[in-house]
């Protein structure tokens, strides 16, 4: 059997860059600003608003839209408990050259967000039409800007992509800003394990995923759901990758845009694990400067720096995770 971390080696490459830096401070109150506020943003605001008092001290918003972030400033602060409870991060605007001066920036910014419309092949996630990849281009300028703005601060802390395509978004932003492989993570996997259980609770056939199932790779083609790492079955995986994969299509299709789950369960939620240490869904850099790609896994993040499961994968499923990884890295 072979490991995640065989990957690389088996990809030629050599002198892998190290994840064995901590951006962050565990378990503390660590500065948060986010870039972009449109749905995506706003509803993870709401979550780390509500949910994050412990490991967020404050929360810097900033937008191309003055109008936003005046709403945002006045509507997340006016959620609250009555009377005693938690004291909830504290939302403040910012000005862009202000971006960097925190702990942890997320990057929700992003450019050509498909329409919702009837669901057709152009809506899919799983081929040459996939809506993600369509977007990378156009995000790629926006990627070049904030890393030259990061590189030019000497930024020391950690860059939380949400924005799609996620692994794809976060390489360029390695690649632009000159910055630490271990300063990063993707945040989209996450959503993928929640659409995975949601399917899993709802048809016995999938029950294993439940307690013994996990999810790899990209947010959206190639994604790969496990029904199990130690009883696994290819084709009850390849019909559970297709549900959560293509979930969102069920949302488009009833004529709204599918952001809550992904907004919620791979960003707020997967970023607040990630400041207390703990275990959650998302993508981490295995590769060289030159070569390599941001790869969805279960991982967490240790005062020594990134941790990620690296249990014994049966030899179909590590071909199919190998799959995924060397698409990321062709379109790198």
């Amino acid at each position: 059997m072979k490991r995640i971390c065989d990957l690389i080696n088996d990809a030629g490459i050599t002198v892998p860059l190290p994840l064995n830096g901590c951006p962050v401070r565990l378990r503390c109150r660590n500065r948060v600003n986010v870039i972009a506020l449109g749905d995506v943003g706003a509803t993870m605001l709401i979550g780390l608003r509500l949910l994050g008092s412990d490991v967020v001290s404050d929360i810097g918003i900033c937008d191309i839209r003055p109008e936003a972030c005046r709403r945002l400033e006045m509507e997340i602060n006016q959620i609250r408990y009555p009377f005693e409870g938690p004291e909830l991060p504290g939302v403040h605007i910012i000005e862009p050259d202000d971006l960097f001066d925190c702990d942890v920036l997320i990057f929700c910014a992003s450019r050509g967000v498909p329409e919702v419309r009837k669901s057709s092949e152009a809506d899919r996630d799983d081929g040459p039409t996939d809506v993600r990849m369509a977007q990378l281009e156009a995000n790629r300028g926006i990627i070049k800007t904030y890393a030259g703005m990061a590189r030019d601060k000497g930024f020391k802390g950690l860059v939380a992509v949400v924005s799609d395509p996620v692994d794809n978004l976060a390489a360029a932003f390695l690649d632009e800003s000159g910055l630490d492989a271990w300063q990063f993570q993707g945040y989209g996997l996450g959503v993928m394990n929640a659409r995975a259980m949601y399917y899993a609770e709802r048809d016995s056939v999938f029950a294993s995923y439940i307690t013994e199932g996990r999810v790899y790779g990209p947010h959206g083609q190639d994604l790969v759901a496990a029904n199990s790492l130690t009883s696994y079955d290819p084709e009850l995986s390849d019909a559970l990758t297709a549900l959560a994969r293509d979930a969102n299509l069920e949302i488009r299709k009833l004529g709204y845009k599918p952001y809550i789950a992904p907004a919620v369960s791979s960003a707020a939620l997967s970023i607040l694990l990630t400041l207390r240490g703990e275990w959650h869904y998302g993508s981490i850099y295995l590769g060289s400067r030159e070569d390599g790609a941001f790869m969805g896994i279960k991982n967490r993040l240790t005062e020594d720096g990134w941790e990620y499961e690296d249990a014994d994968l049966p030899d179909e499923l590590y071909d199919r995770i190998r799959r995924a990884y060397n698409g990321l890295r062709s379109i790198r």
